[in-house]
């Protein structure tokens, strides 16, 4: 493994973690014969270095991967406070580029797919948004939208309530005091990226603070392939949420699989053998 730092505009700091394919298993990429590179994007509240493991089972099956390490989480420095001022908009227009720079300058004949979990999987539909055609497809594992009507029974309502009480204690606060309250294991975040997130659980829609294109819009229009896993036994991301966010991709090849093992939201990233199983057949098949 390997890791690169990045500073951030605003000084953050934030790795970037390689994990090269082993090369007894891949064929060694060219510009006409390229092989995948899979990004990891990590869900809100979960440090990169949690998908090593994951990472480490694509590089034993050939395939480079890296791992992007969000602002203000895991390794990254400086914690969020009432100074930081970034959401959906920063990480995918500032963050996620100079991430994925990195990558390609590591990996430069391979084509980079990105792997979202959870939140990262939102964040990977808005990077494809912005850069169009750049990418290889999106691989979505647990990840939908917090979008309320999306979840069924008395959790909608829940959902719809607590999540503007999170953005509203955020904004009292001056950031999401997720060390000091352990609520959906979200930990310490801009309250501009949990503003982000409430808005998107009230309406919806993907309608970030600061944003300078129609993300709708745009995400509408992408064509590219895209694998999305939901995972028994996931009750922060079921398969009803995931439905939302892809059918936000009218025009995207979608593909669609139902994870059997009840590995929960997380669990399937340290038991990672089935779920890659999944993803390489899809990745061979492009």
């Amino acid at each position: 493994m390997e890791t690169v730092p990045i500073q951030l505009p605003d000084g953050t700091t934030s790795p970037v973690l390689l994990f090269p394919a082993d090369e007894a298993h891949s064929h060694k990429p060219s510009p006409d014969s390229p092989r995948p590179v899979v990004v990891i994007v990590p869900g809100l509240g979960i440090p990169g270095g949690y998908y090593d493991v994951f990472a480490k089972e694509l590089a034993m099956r050939g395939f480079d991967a890296a791992v992007c390490e969000l602002r203000g989480q895991g390794d990254s420095r400086p914690r969020p406070s009432s100074e930081s001022r970034y959401g959906y908009h920063e990480l995918v227009s500032v963050d996620l580029p100079a991430m994925f720079e990195v990558v390609r300058e590591r990996f430069p004949e391979s084509t980079p797919y990105l792997l979202g979990h959870s939140m990262g999987g939102q964040l990977g539909v808005l990077y494809a948004a912005r850069i169009r055609g750049r990418l290889g497809g999106l691989i979505l594992v647990a990840s939908g939208t917090p979008y309320f009507r999306g979840f069924g029974g008395a959790k909608s309502p829940g959902i719809l309530v607590g999540s503007a009480a999170m953005s509203l204690t955020a904004n009292i606060a001056g950031f999401w005091p997720g060390d000091r309250i352990n609520l959906g294991g979200f930990g310490r975040q801009s309250k501009t990226l949990i503003s982000d997130w409430s808005r998107l659980a009230r309406t919806g829609r993907f309608d970030p603070e600061g944003a300078d294109i129609d993300y709708e819009e745009r995400i509408s229009r992408l064509k590219l392939p895209v694998l999305s896993i939901s995972i028994e036994g996931d009750d922060v991301a079921p398969a009803s949420s995931a439905t939302h966010l892809v059918g936000k991709l009218p025009n995207s090849d979608v593909t669609t699989w139902l994870q059997p093992e009840p590995l929960g939201h997380n669990g399937w990233i340290r038991k990672p053998v089935t779920t890659v199983d999944r993803i390489t057949a899809w990745l061979h098949d492009r």
